[in-house]
This record gives structure tokens, C-alpha cells and sequence, in this order.
């Protein structure tokens, strides 16, 4: 009888357990739903008010100035930001990823703790803070804006960013893979090159794209290191333009037909940064997949 009464009084503690389960399932669900609601209420206006300006125009020609803008683009803003961010992948990449392996496979000492540290600390460092470094190192030294000097400014923003993600990734690699190829007789440098960066090459794209995507959106080194042009440049030691520097530009200007292509360019670089994001997202549950 004592085991029948103490089967029957389980029965409320399940349910009020299933009815806490439940409700703490459908307050995450509410708090996430929530965190979504300011992200998608900005892309919705950004695509509201920048869908009209989008035409051939926009993305083939040239300013044509304040009495005629709706007959003019930014093309030279797409051309130079293409340059701008090229030149920091091309510098930032190569040096985060090996940053990155360094740590992941070699670093245990204070270079290691050194190194760390410095990539924390320019991670969370205002990107104003990196222009102004560059315009004192570079601008000033060689006596103009470029877009050397603003792909240098965003090196010292995607540096940290592909360093950190790249050892992280680097330690999700099986510790069996390395022990298996140094078994074999290959050396470390080899099991490195052939074993370990295959395996993580989702991750390390991942990487590479987050960081580009950090990129893409920076106003304030490139105002102070690239200056801006009204005309195709693909000269890396002269002024050169970039998208977020136009919009800032026609966004402080009275004439609301520049408003309106300002807000085109916003609306290219918020698709730009969610495609890279989205994808960078999806790169990463496949390396999780694979290593599992």
C-alpha cells in the first residue's frame, strides 16, 4: 500500500514539473523573440527607405551632383570599398590565421599570454582610436589620405577578430588527427598544413568572413585615413571612397534625394553584412558537424 500511495503522489510533482518546463521553455523563446524584434524593425526600415534608390544608375555611375543626384550613383563608393577591404583581407587574413596556428598549436608561454592579449585588447578597441593610429602612422608620414592608409586601419580591426576565431577553431580538431599523422612520421609543420587546417578550413573561412563583414560597415578609420572621392580611383596611394563614407557624406546633407541614395547604401551594406553573417553561420554548424 506504502508503494501504491507513493507511486500516486508523483503524479502532481511530474506535472508541476512539466508546467515549469514549459513555461521556462516559452519565456526563452519570448526573451529571443524579443532580442529579434529591434533587428528586424531596422531592416525593415532600411529596406523601406532604400529600395526606391536602388537602379542601374546607383550601382554604375558617378555622383551627378546636388542638382541632378537621382541621375547619378556610387559606383565609385563600391569600386573603393572593394579596394579598401581587399588590401585589409589581403594583410589581415594571412597574419590572424598564422596568429591564430601559433597559439592553437605552439603557444603556452608569455609570447603566447602577449599575444593574446593584444588581440583581445585591439578587439575591444574603438575603431576611431584604430583610424587615428594609422592617420598619425601613415596619412601624416607619407602627407595624404589613401586607400593603403584605410586598408590599413581595418587591418587593425580584422587582425584580432580572424586571430581569436582561428585558434578557437584550431583547438576544435581532434587531438587523435595530430597524434595519428605524427605517428605516421610526418613532421609538425606537415601535420599542421595537410591534417589540422583542412580540417578546420570551414572555421577558418568562418573567420575570415566575420571579419570582413566587421569590415564592411567601418565609417570612422576610413573618414580619417581615406578621405573620400567623387570619382573611381584604383590607385592604392590616392584618396579613394567607400560606401559607409557616402552615406555619412549625403546623410549630413540637406538635399533629400542624397537621403535617399544614402539610404541605398545602407540598404547595400546591411544585405552585404547578413549575407556574410548568415553564411559564416552556416559554415560553422558544418565544421561543428564534421569534427563531431
Amino acid at each position: 500500500m506504502s508503494a501504491a500511495a507513493g507511486t500516486v503522489s508523483l503524479g502532481p510533482v511530474r506535472g508541476i514539473r512539466r508546467v515549469k518546463d514549459t513555461g521556462f521553455t516559452v519565456f526563452l523563446w519570448t526573451c529571443a523573440g524579443l532580442a529579434l524584434v529591434p533587428l528586424t524593425w531596422i531592416a525593415v526600415y532600411v529596406v523601406s527607405k532604400g529600395v526606391g534608390a536602388l537602379s542601374w544608375n546607383f550601382f554604375t555611375k558617378e555622383p551627378a551632383g546636388p542638382l541632378n543626384p537621382q541621375q547619378g550613383g556610387i559606383v565609385q563608393s563600391f569600386v573603393g570599398t572593394g579596394l579598401i577591404v581587399g588590401i585589409a583581407t589581403v594583410i589581415a587574413v594571412p597574419l590572424g590565421i598564422l596568429a591564430g596556428i601559433y597559439l592553437a598549436e605552439y603557444g603556452k608561454g608569455r609570447t603566447a599570454s602577449g599575444i593574446r592579449l593584444v588581440a583581445y585588447v585591439l578587439l575591444s578597441t574603438p575603431s576611431i582610436v584604430a583610424g587615428a593610429f594609422i592617420w598619425a602612422l601613415v596619412v601624416v608620414a607619407l602627407g595624404n589620405f589613401s586607400a593603403l592608409a584605410g586598408g590599413l586601419s581595418l587591418v587593425v580591426l580584422m587582425w584580432p577578430i580572424v586571430a581569436i576565431a582561428s585558434e578557437a577553431v584550431l583547438r576544435l580538431v581532434p587531438q587523435e588527427l595530430r597524434e595519428g599523422a605524427l605517428a605516421l612520421g610526418l613532421p609538425r609543420w606537415k601535420t599542421i598544413v595537410r591534417v589540422v587546417m583542412p580540417t578546420a578550413g570551414a572555421g577558418l573561412l568562418t573567420a575570415v568572413m566575420l571579419a570582413v563583414a566587421r569590415a564592411l560597415g567601418e565609417t570612422a578609420p576610413i573618414l580619417l585615413t581615406a578621405l573620400g572621392n567623387d570619382h573611381i580611383n584604383t590607385d592604392i596611394r590616392a584618396p579613394t571612397d567607400a560606401v559607409p563614407l557616402r552615406v555619412y557624406d549625403y546623410a549630413r546633407t540637406p538635399v533629400e534625394a542624397l537621403h535617399s541614395i544614402a539610404w541605398g547604401g545602407a540598404l547595400v551594406l546591411l544585405a552585404a553584412v547578413l549575407f556574410l553573417a548568415i553564411s559564416a553561420r552556416i559554415l560553422s554548424n558544418r565544421q561543428q558537424k564534421r569534427i563531431a
